[in-house]
This record gives structure tokens, sequence and C-alpha cells, in this order.
């Protein structure tokens, strides 16, 4: 069968066109897909009997099944478990925003990076989601709220510098007019850091935002909880992320995750205010730890994170610290899905 979610209208039309239908008939076989959310062959009334008949034989639209569903109280934060063809389970996160509906999706499931402060991580990397299970995850938010999604943050379970290609295409396959029409400045790739990938994607020609999970303020600290440290070091990266940022003019973001008695205090954030002061108009997003059953970790005070956050502002640093949004229905990478697993097996 000929997978058709994920094909680029170009890719589509080359289907099309070699089964001898008419080349039109892809844009129309698109906004069926992305414009109307309609995933049955035989419900694309505007397309001839003989062409529905052939797709229904020949193609498919392979849409997740979605496990569960959580939205949080006050509406703004909505996330899906969803089940691949192959028994696969992956989550994804639509965050209301101000600005409008924003999708956080997932490249892999599973995720090979080994960080401490992180569920998606906790059974290692089972393989890459293909472009269109990558493609599916908006999808089904557009589809379940009937409203424009207008932007993507990669940074669900996985790291998509490890699954490049299909990351990529994904991104690219959003921000075609005939799926999505997502502009790229609305989307954001978080890395741990795949050195060679960052300068990969500096080549791109797609100005999206970087955003480097860095986590910590000198090496020692970044090996302790992310593995990749032990791979890349600090300059290694901070070179890359810099070259990203001159090819693209595009704004680098910095997410650090502060967890009480490991990279939280104030001799850190001295470090971290210096280790990013050179980089040009960056920001610093700095993420209380998500701390559950799973992974014994815990954000510091309130006052800890302010005094925090006034030291790094200090070194002319624009400093952020994230809005909490989904920690009643287990947003974080990987709680639902282990949450899910706990039940199934009771």
């Amino acid at each position: 069968m000929i997978e058709l979610l994920g094909k680029n209208l170009t890719e589509l039309q080359a289907v099309i066109t070699e089964a001898k239908f008419p080349r039109f008939r892809a844009k129309q076989i698109m906004d069926y897909i992305y414009k109307r959310y309609v995933f049955d062959f035989a419900d694309m009334q505007q397309l001839p009997g003989e062409l529905r008949a052939w797709l229904g034989a020949n193609c498919a639209i392979s849409v997740p099944k979605i496990v569960t569903e959580k939205t949080t109280p006050d509406g703004q934060t909505k996330k899906l478990l969803l089940e691949l063809a192959d028994g696969n389970r992956v989550e994804t996160v639509l965050m209301k925003q101000q600005y409008g509906n924003s999708v956080c999706v997932s490249s892999q499931v599973g995720c090979a990076m080994g960080c401490v402060f992180c569920a998606s991580t906790t059974d290692g990397l089972y393989r890459n989601l293909e472009t269109h299970e990558i493609v599916a995850q908006v999808l089904l938010f557009g589809a379940l709220l009937k409203e424009r999604i207008h932007s993507i943050v990669v940074m669900g379970a996985g790291e998509p510098l490890q699954n490049y290609t299909n990351t990529i295409n994904a991104l690219r396959l959003l921000h075609e007019k005939e799926a999505f029409d997502i502009g790229y400045r609305r989307m954001t790739l978080s890395t741990c850091g795949v050195v060679e990938n960052i300068y990969l994607l500096a080549d791109e020609g797609i100005p999206i935002t970087l955003a480097l999970s860095l986590h910590a303020p000198n090496d020692k600290i970044r090996r302790e909880i992310m593995p990749i440290g032990a791979h890349y070091n600090l300059a290694d990266v901070l070179a890359a992320v810099k070259t990203y940022y001159e090819k693209t003019d595009r704004r680098v973001t910095f997410e650090y995750i502060l967890i009480d008695g490991i990279n939280s205090s104030i001799e850190n954030a001295h470090e971290l205010g210096a280790l990013v002061k050179s980089f040009p108009n960056c920001n610093v997003n700095l993420i209380p730890v998500n701390g559950n059953e799973h992974i014994k970790l815990f954000k510091p005070s309130r006052r800890q994170t302010e005094a925090f956050r006034n030291i790094v502002a200090s070194y002319g640093v624009s400093v952020t610290v994230r809005k909490e949004m989904g920690d009643a229905i287990q947003a974080a990478c990987g709680q639902l899905k282990i949450q899910q697993a706990n039940k199934e097996s009771e």
C-alpha cells in the first residue's frame, strides 16, 4: 500500500499521474486530508468513483488510534497518547497560547539520550518515527479542534536530530500551503546537541528556531545528567549552535531544567550567564523540573528560581521561567505513556 499521509504535493502528484489520473487530483486529496480532515477515500466525494476505488485498493492514510486523551481543567492543554500501526505508542501535546494553538510533537518512539530528568527515555529507544507519523500528531489535533494550528515545537519524546531526514521532511510538509501552511519561524526544534546534525540543519535553508537542551553550565554536571555530554563537550556544541545562528539569523533558545541541589546554585547561575552572554539576542528558558514517581528529582523553591533568573539576567541575557501548563495531565514527555502502561498491567 502507498502511504499518502506525509507526502508533499509533488510526491502525491507523482503517485496520481503514475496511476494515469489527472495531476490536479493530488491537490484535491491534500485538501481533503489537511483542510477537511477526511481520511476515508470513500468520503472524498469530489473525486470520481474510479479514482476513489483505486485509492482504496492501493493507498492508505494511516492515522494513529487515540488511546488516551486528557485535558487540563482550564482547557489550555490537551495531551494524546497515540497507538501507531505497529502497536508502539507516542505522545503529543497541544497548548493553547495567546498567539494560537501550538502542538508539541514526538520524533521517536522512546529515546536513547538517557537524560535523568526525562520519563520518555526510561525504556530506551524503540525506533524512529516515519514522516507521516510525525505529521499525524498535528493532523489529529486539527481534526479534534477544527481550528488552525499556528506553531510546532519538536520537543516531545526522542532526539529529532537522530531522526534527521524524517523530522525535516515533516517540517517541510507542515510548512506547505497545501498542508498546514505553518511558517518556518513558527517552528522550534529542540536538540540535546547532536553536533554534526546542527551543522546540517544550518545549511537546510529553513529558518526554524533552534532550542538547545543545555541543562548544565559546565561539562561535569552535563555529563552527570545527560549522557550525551560524554560524546559532545559544551565547547563543540556551542560552536555548532553559534554557526546555526550566524547562518540563519534566528534567535537561539537555551533550555535549562532547574534541579534542586544539582544545577540550580548561585554559582551555577553565574556560570550559565557567563556561558551564554556572547550569543546575540538569545533566550534562556528556565524549566523547573517536573518530578514524579518515576523521576526522583525536585524543583528549587520559587525564591531560589527567581534568584537564579535574576543572576543570569544580570549578564545581559533574556531569561524566562516556563509556565507549567500540563502538570495536571502528566504532560511532560513520557509520563502519560508510563501511566497508561501501568494501568493496563494492573
